[in-house]
């Protein structure tokens, strides 16, 4: 795309995190958009400073040092557009995750239709259900009325009425949250999104519009056996920004320098992983944010999104919230060193204290590494809950075969080693089939995403292999077999004609040697009925693959991995795995 296509408008994407602010410039260099800089701070949300401002202009003041441009004017604020002297900058995107995660009382008709549908809609961004109510509880109003004031929801999120269905039903169980709203002071009323049948937004308007700060979003459930997330998340997004704007002082600021469209960076991210989907029809594309605050899994099926928000597994403040969904010993199986339970917990409850730390040991990267693992291992197996009947995995309880997977995160990204970013991925994600492992290097999927509102071609021309890196293509073939029996037979084929073969035996990890950007045909045939993803089991093919810097990789351990169940065996496992990848 040449600069005579693009609007050439250089462009500021800011990324405000628990732990980390960061400011990226983009602008046009020789007809194309480049990544041309980047600044970070800590993220200066709470004490001394409660304001995410000081952060910000942290992270300005370094991007200006390594760009040689100035943002900031006299006055302290952003300047916008640029200047004829080359001040300034043309736009400006943001989006945010830093934050408590957003206490929400999902409301409803019936427990397993419209408020599931709401709790669903309510894990699409950085927030926990504290509570439901539908009619299925059978409380009297005043228990109800009780609840909401001893919660405090920051959110409530009330779906319920099938299109030209119920409406009585619905109205009746707002009586309790109009109350609600109208007895708790003014600064202190939960917000309240409207997501249910569109016949009643009349009635609900004249009932909580007075009484509450009300958004209205199209019916997440609009027949009974559909339901539509995507269309509320646009007024989720707006009642997110309501919530920590109250909550996060300088959350205003940045939004007013975005024309008031600060984002979710988990909802950012999940734009990113739609569009890439788009690119790759055949397939679905998988995306994996693993960060502070949350773990984030974008599922995209031919431009159709499926986000999946994990609160209580982030890296970060909320990891004690690990704990809650599995036990120590589930983390301790990703281990190859000898860890007891309580040192496990230390390490825990010390990291959700001081959550910008940084492992300085082996033992605590190496403990970082296995918390990362079981965080991306339980959050993408709640995502693939939600997807919808018509994908398909090869076997029950895997994942579908996706490609590519772009995986991001500074547990990630930020690996001493890059086999141990691609041994922790295959460990918690355990892809089928033939994928591309893609590493997002510069922490961009959220400020692309956030960006595309603004500037497509931006986003375009960012998405390349300098920005996501190829770690490696992954072959899974899935099946049944005792260790040691061949599974499958390879054939590599390089450009020139040079041949090389190799049986694959079941339980082993291996590597193909193809060089970072070399091309080369691949051919499968699967044994003993095992699934390559080519059209079944037993089913072989030519796959064309590129090298990755950790290779082509034949992960043939089975699906779901087998572990040891001896420990000094497993952790011997462990090690060898962490050989073969360099680790």
């Amino acid at each position: 795309m040449t600069t005579s296509l693009v609007d050439a408008e250089s462009l500021l994407a800011l990324e405000i995190g628990s732990v980390t602010t960061r400011a990226v410039l983009f602008d046009v260099v020789e007809g194309r958009y480049r990544y041309l800089g980047a600044g970070s701070a800590p993220t200066t949300a709470g004490a001394p400073f409660h304001n995410i401002i000081d952060g910000v202009r942290n992270a300005l003041n370094q991007l200006q040092e390594v760009s040689g441009r100035t943002f900031i004017g006299a006055d302290g604020q952003l300047m916008i557009p640029a200047r004829p002297d080359g001040t300034g900058v043309d736009a400006c995107v943001a989006s945010l995750s830093v934050g408590p995660p957003l206490k929400v009382l999902a409301v409803g008709l019936l427990e397993d239709v419209s408020t599931e549908s709401a709790q669903n809609l309510a894990t699409t961004t950085y927030a926990h259900v504290i509570e439901t109510m539908s009619l299925n509880d059978r409380r009297k109003t005043t228990a109800r009325l009780d609840n909401i004031l001893r919660l405090r929801p920051d959110l409530i999120i009330v779906a319920g009425g099938i299109e030209k269905g119920a409406s009585q039903s619905v109205l009746s169980i707002l009586e309790s949250v109009g109350l609600a709203c109208g007895v708790l002071p003014k600064e202190q009323r939960p917000e309240v999104l409207f997501a249910g049948n569109s016949a009643l937004v009349k009635d609900v308007q004249q009932t909580l519009g007075t009484l509450a700060s009300l958004q209205i979003a199209p019916n997440v459930r609009p027949t009974l056996d559909i339901e539509q997330l995507t269309p509320a998340q646009p007024a989720l997004a707006q009642v997110f920004r309501h919530v920590r704007a109250r909550q996060i002082r300088g959350v205003q600021e940045v939004d007013l320098w975005t024309g008031r469209k600060l984002m979710p960076s988990a909802m950012a991210f999940g734009r990113t992983i739609r569009y890439v989907s788009m690119e790759f029809p055949k397939k679905g594309v998988l995306g994996v944010d693993v960060g502070a605050s949350a773990t984030t899994i974008a599922s995209a099926f031919a431009g159709d999104l499926i986000l999946s928000v994990q609160s209580r597994l982030g890296l970060g403040e909320n990891l004690p919230g690990i704990l809650s969904l599995c036990s120590p010993d589930d983390i301790l199986r990703w281990l190859p060193i000898e860890l007891s339970a309580d040192k496990l917990r230390d390490y825990i409850y010390n990291k959700s204290l001081y959550p910008a730390s940084i492992p300085i040991t082996e033992e605590e990267l190496l403990i970082e590494q296995a918390l990362a693992t079981q965080a991306m291992y339980l959050a993408v197996r709640q995502a693939r809950k939600s997807y919808p009947s018509s994908v398909h995995a090869p076997l029950p309880g895997l994942l579908p075969s996706f490609e590519p997977i772009i995986a991001t995160g500074s547990v990630l990204t930020q690996a001493p080693k890059r086999g141990q970013a691609l041994l922790t991925l295959l460990n918690a994600l355990q892809p089928t089939g033939v994928t591309t492992i893609a590493l997002d290097r510069n922490n961009l999927a959220a400020m692309l995403g956030a960006a595309s509102g603004k500037n497509q071609y931006l986003v375009v021309q960012s998405l390349d292999a300098t920005n996501f890196y190829n770690l490696a293509t992954v072959i899974s073939p899935v099946g049944q077999a005792n260790p040691g029996t061949p599974v499958l037979h390879v054939r590599m084929t390089l450009p020139g004609g040079h041949e090389t073969s190799r049986e694959v035996k079941f339980g082993a990890l291996e590597v193909l040697e193809l060089p970072m950007g070399q091309t080369a045909t691949l051919r499968l045939q699967p044994l003993h009925r095992f699934d390559v993803g080519m059209g079944g089991p037993g089913v072989g093919g030519n796959a064309v693959v590129t090298g990755g810097e950790c290779g082509v990789i034949i992960d043939a351990r089975g699906r779901p991995i087998r572990l040891n169940q001896e420990p000094p065996m497993r952790m011997e496992q462990i090690k060898k795995w962490r050989a073969v990848l360099r680790a």
